[in-house]
């Protein structure tokens, strides 16, 4: 393969290794894609799954102001919109592409000239210390980013490893610099969000601190070590919530030079002998257990070695973990392929020291034995497709992300499963407790074997805290009354399959008595369909749907970020069952593709955040995650050569080489993985099975190197946008009619061929052996 240059369409950002290298798919990688608009994806360096994201943050909009929510907020979720003038700094902490956002820990900024501790605003930037700067000298790759700062003439570098965050700064010539290092700056940030920030200075080339958040993470606990590549001239800080009361401490000035400094708001200063010498290192190593945890992280990862050997190894880290995949395509397509895998290996992340030690959920101090400790699960979004893309491709780490799971559970007070896991904290961001669907998933593969027994058992205790979500209202009643919940549909649906994901694991692990309870719960779904419309609708305690019902309306309908002509489709473990509640196939098929090709009234979207009309087809909702399966549906019925059309054009609509490329949050992965999935020609419809769901490959070849050492080569001579269709497909030289292969399938690797045609090959995958899984075959 060449070497080839990335460019983002839209603005002329050069995607660059750091290195002269050759022939390294990781070259293909574009961070910029969904750094504006709706992606909320970072541009800034890190490693695979590792803890540091180090990247710049271009404003500063708080969540809250008073108590008052700033919807512009919404934009910096990742902390960097493309379409910003300036830049505050470079913080180590980051979410990729969530809808809701938290951390930018621990900010630096380098300077020159008269020294300011507040960052100023984007109009004015003079006022404070951000600085402005120009995308012609943004240079991103995976695992490095370069900018000039133009306000002060600093060349900004970045690197990490998975515990540390590298900067190289060269400062102009003959120009003394200092470093800003602002303890009170943070995404989602607001008046009070720091609870405790406090800073050593050890000697002249070496800092530690931490401190203490209360967001989305309710307490997140962030220590830090940090080393300098030349002395500190002289260093100080403010503190802009000076306390009423210091004790003794009062008989020093502890504002200029004095190695301690602590309190809820302070912004500290380094100055440098620059002018002498004009590059500085800064090396910030992180940890949520200690400082004694942040220095043996930074001697491990980063002790001893330079900027430049630091950048190597984050950019042969990368092309190891994309090397797993090669494609033929356009460098458009390639860049979109490598950086949707790129996005799948960004989150979760690494949460311990190298020394295995972590802060668990119950803000103790544990040992992680013989297992990865991981966080950032938002699992609403990727049990979907992430975790079993993970499974797929890098089971070890999946069966550590369980692991970490079923650790999380034992911690929990609640004696619950994640449902949104992240620095050492539940936040507990949306609805279903789908830790349940990944514990499952991987269990069912074979990718989880530790102790399967115990994992059931945590699944089992999730499933009934009955205090969680009107669960035990579910329980009494087979769902949630309207009036106890506004999103009582939505999280019966979800309730429903996550307790079929406890039935299928018990079924496997042989556990009669608790498969037959869950059986009944997975069909708890059936309660909320309303015969009448074929639509899921809001029931009362009584009994009674609500009336004056809207199924496209998101808001007050009894559905959470979608409504119920999207979320009526979530019954992915029982679809035969789903059909006939919809009126037969004959009135699914007709719904679906009323689905793909409405009219959606701005009316129904245009209030909402998470939803805008780039993340439309008709009323499909690819935005969003709700509806992610929806286009392998038509596989249960007489037309799955629609899979096939709609597939393609999802990708083509809603996956671009640009900063407005990803039509939606890409939700830790979430997005990306689900076009992973697709381009190769299958999707896990329902986690939990051993099943993904056949549609149609998008490239002409790929080759995917297997964990096991297999090697599954997927051919696709002449597939386009015209020739969309299969019409005939051998696997290993046999002729293949399912519409679904088994993960042992896939482990096998070998080689499919498919034969593709302009035309649907309306007679294929209709034979009842040939379907995919289904709980039931109908309500009948």
């Amino acid at each position: 393969m060449l070497r080839k240059l990335v460019y983002c369409l839209a603005a002329g950002i050069v995607a660059l290794p750091v290195l002269a290298q050759s022939e390294r798919v990781s070259d293909y990688v574009n961070p910029i894609i969904g750094t504006n608009g709706m992606g909320h994806t970072f541009p800034g360096a890190c490693v695979p799954f590792g803890l540091v994201q180090l990247s710049p943050d271009t404003d500063t909009i708080p969540h809250n102001v008073n108590g008052e929510y700033q919807k512009d907020a919404y934009k910096y979720c990742a902390g960097y919109q493309y379409s910003d003038p300036t830049i505050v700094g470079f913080s180590h902490t980051h979410l990729s592409g969530t809808g809701h956002s938290d951390l930018g820990d621990i900010l630096i900024m380098p300077a020159t000239g008269e020294l300011k501790l507040n960052p100023g605003r984007a109009s004015h930037p003079e006022e404070g210390y951000r600085s402005r700067y120009s995308h012609a000298t943004e240079r991103v790759s995976a695992g490095y980013y370069e900018v000039k700062l133009d306000d002060y003439g600093v060349k900004a570098q970045l690197t990490a490893t998975p515990r540390v965050g590298v900067h190289k700064y060269t400062f102009p010539a003959a120009t003394d610099g200092h470093l800003v290092l602002d303890l009170t700056h943070g995404i989602y940030n607001y008046d009070g969000k720091v609870l405790w920030a406090n800073l050593r200075v050890e000697n002249d080339t070496l800092l530690t601190g931490y401190r203490i958040t209360n967001g989305w993470a309710r307490t997140n606990y962030t220590y830090f070590a940090i080393s300098f590549s030349q002395p500190i001239k002289e260093y100080g800080y403010v503190d802009k919530k000076k306390p009423m009361y210091t004790g003794f401490w009062r008989r020093f000035n502890m504002e200029k030079n004095f190695p301690e400094m602590t309190g809820r708001s302070i912004v500290s200063y380094f100055n440098f002998d620059t002018s002498a010498s004009p590059e500085l290192v800064v090396k910030v190593a992180l940890s949520a257990v200690s400082t004694e945890g942040a220095l043996k992280n930074l001697a491990a990862e980063a002790g001893g070695k330079t900027f430049e050997q630091i950048a190597a190894s984050a950019a042969d880290s990368w092309n190891g973990a994309l090397s797993l995949f090669e494609v033929e395509g356009t460098e458009d397509e390639k860049a979109m392929f490598y950086t949707s895998l790129y996005h799948t290996m960004i989150n979760p992340s690494v949460y311990m020291d190298v020394d295995g030690a972590y802060r668990g959920l119950d803000h103790n101090i544990h040992q992680a034995k013989d297992f990865t400790n991981y966080t950032v699960f938002s699992l609403w979004d990727t049990y979907r497709a992430e975790h079993p893309f993970l499974n797929l491709i890098a089971p070890d780490k999946g069966a550590d992300m369980v692991e970490s799971m079923v650790c999380h559970q034992q911690q929990s007070v609640h004696g619950m499963l994640p449902v949104w896991s992240l620095m050492g904290n539940e936040n507990w961001c949306m609805s279903g407790y789908h830790g349940t669907s990944a514990v499952a998933d991987a269990i069912i593969k074979n990718v989880y074997t530790r102790d399967t027994k115990g994992a059931l058992k945590a699944m089992v205790e999730t499933s009934n805290v009955d205090y969680y979500d009107h669960l035990g209202d579910y329980k009494r009643l087979g769902y949630i009354p309207f009036e106890k919940s506004s999103t009582a549909v939505s999280s019966t649906l979800e309730f429903a399959y996550d307790d079929w994901t406890v039935y299928q694991t018990a079924l496997r692990l042989g556990d009669k008595e608790t498969a037959d309870r869950y059986y009944k719960r997975a069909l708890n779904y059936r309660t909320v369909f309303d015969a009448e419309t074929g639509f899921a609708r809001p029931r009362y305690a009584d009994g009674s749907f609500k009336k004056d019902f809207d199924p496209l309306q998101t808001h007050g309908e009894g559905f959470i970020e979608g409504n119920s002509w999207n979320f009526s489709f979530h019954v992915p473990h029982d679809v035969y069952g789903m059909i006939d509640l919809m009126g037969g196939e004959k009135t699914f098929v007709k719904r679906l593709d009323d689905l793909f090709e409405m009219h959606l009234d701005k009316m129904y979207y245009e209030k909402n955040e998470d939803i805008t009309e780039e993340g439309l087809i008709g009323g499909y909702v690819h935005g969003n995650e709700p509806s992610h399966h929806i286009p392998y549906l038509y596989a249960w019925t007489s037309e799955p050569w629609k899979t096939q059309f709609w597939t393609r054009e999802i990708i083509d609509r809603m996956y671009r080489n640009d900063i407005n490329g990803l039509s939606g949050n890409d939700d830790c992965g979430q997005m990306s993985a689900w076009y992973m999935f697709t381009v190769m020609g299958f999707y896990p419809v329902c986690p939990g099975t051993d099943q993904y769901v056949l549609g149609a490959p998008y490239f002409p070849y790929l080759k995917l190197k297997l964990p096991n050492g297999n090697t599954l080569e997927i051919k696709a001579p002449g597939v386009s946008d015209s020739k969309r269709y299969v019409k005939s497909l051998r696997i290993n030289g046999k002729r293949y009619d399912k519409l679904y292969v088994t993960h042992a399938d896939l482990l096998k690797g070998g080689v499919w061929e498919y034969e593709m045609s302009s035309r649907p090959d309306k007679k294929r995958g209709q034979q009842p052996e040939e379907k995919p899984y289904s709980l039931t075959n109908g309500i009948k």
